[in-house]
C-alpha cells in the first residue's frame, strides 16, 4: 500500500514502541516522517535504521518552549536549510501522531505534585502545546491522532494520575475536531497494553506478569506494536476522510466486557 505516499508528518515518541512502529509502517506507505525524542544518541540510530525517508527532531515535549522549538527545526528542514532539499516533492505537514507519553503507578493518597506534572506533563501537555504550535503548518486536509489509552475510557487500578492525564486527551480530541473540521481531521487510538519497552518497565517495577497482564483481554495475549501502528496509518489514509471525532479502542476485547 502507497496511501501516505509524498505525505509529510511527525512522530512525536517516535524513537521506540508504538511511535517507532508507525514510523516504518508510515514509511513503508510511502511517507517522509519526522520523528521527535530526547535522547539524541537514541534518535540518531533509529533514523539511521529507518533510512533516508525518516529525520530525527530532539526535544523535550514536556516543555512549551521545547515544542516550539520543533516546530522551528521542522520548518528549518522543509525549507531545505538542513537535511531535506528545497527541491523536494513533499509540501506541508499532512499528519501529527502525538504518541510521546509515560506510565506511573501508584495509588491515589500517594499522588505528589511532582507525579502530578511528570505525568500530566509527558501525557497530556506534550500533545496540547506540540498540536498548538504545528496547527498553522497542518495540510488543509491534514490528519490528527492523538495516542490514550483503554485506562483514558474506562479507568483501571492503581494508575489514577495516568488515567486522568489519557481522559484528558481523549476529551481534547474530541473538542479539537469540533475546532478544527471542515479541514483538518482528529482521532483518538486508545490502545490496552502493547509489548514495548514502556511495559517491560512497567512489569520490572511491578508485581505481576506478562502472562498475568495477557490473561485478563479476551484475546488471550497483549498487543504488538506493529498492529497499534496498522490502526494509525489507516486512520491517517486519505481513503478514511469522514472519520473525526472517533475515540477508537484497539485493546483485544478489553473494554468490551
Amino acid at each position: 500500500m502507497n496511501n501516505l505516499q509524498g505525505k509529510l508528518g511527525i512522530i512525536s515518541g517516535g524513537t521506540s514502541g508504538i511511535g517507532l512502529a508507525t514510523a516504518e509502517c508510515l514509511i513503508r506507505q510511502g511517507a517522509l516522517v519526522l520523528i521527535i525524542g530526547r535522547d539524541g544518541d537514541k534518535g540518531a540510530a533509529v533514523a539511521a535504521q529507518l533510512g533516508p525517508m525518516a529525520v530525527f527532531v530532539q526535544a523535550d515535549l514536556s516543555l512549551a518552549a521545547e515544542c516550539h522549538k520543533t516546530v522551528a527545526a521542522v520548518l528549518e528542514l522543509v525549507a531545505g536549510q538542513g537535511k531535506l532539499q528545497t527541491e523536494s516533492a513533499y509540501g506541508p505537514v499532512n499528519f501529527l501522531v502525538n504518541c510521546a507519553g509515560t506510565y506511573e503507578e501508584g495509588r491515589p493518597e500517594q499522588i505528589t505534585e511532582e507525579a502530578y506534572d511528570r505525568v500530566l506533563n509527558n501525557n497530556l501537555k506534550s500533545t496540547i502545546f506540540l498540536t498548538k504550535e504545528l496547527l498553522p503548518y497542518l495540510a488543509k486536509d491534514g490528519a490528527i491522532v492523538n495516542v490514550a489509552s483503554d485506562a483514558g475510557i474506562s479507568g483501571n487500578y492503581g494508575c489514577s494520575l495516568y488515567s486522568a492525564a489519557k481522559g484528558a486527551v481523549v476529551a481534547f480530541t474530541r473538542s479539537l475536531a469540533l475546532d478544527l473540521a471542515p479541514y483538518i481531521r482528529v482521532n483518538c487510538l486508545c490502545p490496552g497494553d502493547v509489548d514495548t519497552p514502556l511495559v517491560a518497565k512497567q512489569l520490572m517495577a511491578g508485581s505481576y506478569t506478562k502472562e498475568e497482564m495477557a490473561a485478563v483481554y479476551p484475546l488471550g495475549r497483549i498487543a504488538k506494536p506493529e498492529e497499534i501502528a496498522g490502526v494509525i496509518a489507516f486512520i491517517l489514509s486519505p481513503e478514511n476522510s469522514f472519520m473525526t471525532g472517533a475515540i477508537i479502542p484497539v485493546d483485544g476485547g478489553l473494554t468490551a466486557k
